[in-house]
């Protein structure tokens, strides 16, 4: 399939699927001027099930067009360093959602971190207007290809070599940010280098992504959830250990049967994401097998918890470490339940200089949990 047809493609999937901003037509004409494949390199990083292998346009075009345009929900890996993917061409679908989250207007300033390819950036152009957009990217190679990209397409974005986190251009406030890294806490200069009034949208956690009005007095920001996806952590951020790594080779210290129906740990992304914000530093992987529903839990220390099932048994739960992670996951679960299940976009965010949490219902009233110090 050749690029022209495989654009086609993606925007028909999208249409279907209702992707389209109905609200913000100006994403779609942005989308069609400024098509994703302008800014993807050359050079591509497939996972073969063992590694990143590179995919090359000029070796086999069709595999590297089908990176490019695989899906509306899939990212195309750009950039691999010590075998660990390091920037990507995020997925169309959670561009175009946080685009629109943004609420973005003709005129307004804004500013980008994380340049990575360059795309997100010459979207916001289409609709900032000339001049309208800055972008701090911390690799400078990701961020001189950058600029070739932005200039081949005729898009005025102005791109730093910086770290977004530890130091923002020298500007007046913005009337926009957003961040396309995932972070575990909204650093307080993000809020206080936007104007009251100014909308802030970022990745959180690497589950999802939230949208931050400015409070009037530029003392807090708050907002709700938006979508559901995940994301790259900021450059720097160290592995996450695997489940291997933590649960070593001891001998569980605890086991019991378990009668809970597990499938909501693999189908329940309103789950996953409560058990996420009540347990942050807690890391779930379910799957399914002939057998039943399995499940692997670490909370990247010393402790973790398995969910084995068996045919003609049924589930039992080992744990061990210094916590019962299991017990913990269960006990979260039934307060979530209690609490009447509140869905992902129940949930918001608010940021204080001070203090930031995560909240269901209401930012003064609702149950609230502080995200990770």
């Amino acid at each position: 399939m050749n690029v022209v047809e495989a654009r086609s493609r993606l925007a028909d999937e999208m249409e279907r699927r209702g992707d389209w901003p109905v609200r913000a037509p100006w994403i779609r004409s942005a989308v069609e001027a400024t098509p994703r494949d302008a800014f993807a390199p050359d050079r591509l990083w497939r996972w073969d099930g063992a590694a990143y292998v590179p995919v090359d346009r000029a070796v086999d075009e069709d595999a590297w067009v089908s990176l490019v345009y695989a899906g509306p929900d899939y990212a195309a890996v750009t950039q691999v360093v010590d075998a660990v993917p390091t920037s990507s061409l995020s997925c169309q679908a959670v561009v175009v959602d946080m685009l629109d989250s943004l609420l973005l207007e003709p005129g307004q300033r804004v500013l980008e971190l994380g340049t990575g390819t360059g795309w997100n950036a010459a979207l916001l152009a289409r609709r900032a207007g000339a001049g309208g957009v800055v972008s701090v990217e911390v690799d400078p190679d990701l961020a001189e290809a950058a600029r070739k990209a932005l200039a081949a397409a005729g898009v005025d974005v102005r791109v730093e070599v910086g770290d977004g986190a530890g130091g923002l251009p020298a500007q007046p406030a913005w009337d926009r940010v957003i961040s396309t890294y995932a972070v575990e806490r909204v650093p307080w200069a993000w809020i206080a280098h936007t104007r009251p009034g100014g909308r802030l949208v970022t990745p959180w956690g690497r589950l999802g992504h939230v949208a931050l009005t400015v409070a009037d007095d530029g003392l807090s920001a708050s907002g709700w959830v938006q979508g559901l996806a995940t994301f790259m952590p900021a450059r720097g951020t160290p592995p996450e250990p695997r489940f291997t790594d933590v649960r070593g080779d001891a001998p569980a210290e605890d086991e019991r049967g378990v009668f809970r129906d597990l499938a909501p740990l693999c189908d329940d992304a309103h789950l996953l994401f409560a058990l996420r914000v009540a347990l942050p530093e807690v890391r779930v992987h379910a799957a399914r097998d002939a057998d039943g529903v399995n499940a692997w839990i670490h909370d990247g220390d010393t402790s973790w918890a398995v969910y084995s099932a068996s045919s003609g048994i049924g589930t039992t739960l080992y744990q061990g470490g210094a916590r019962r992670l299991g017990d913990e996951l269960e006990a979260a679960w039934d307060r979530w339940i209690a609490q009447g299940g509140p869905g992902l976009y129940d949930h918001g965010m608010t940021v204080t200089p001070d203090t930031q949490y995560v909240w269901a219902h209401h930012p003064d009233t609702g149950p609230r949990w502080p995200t990770n110090t």
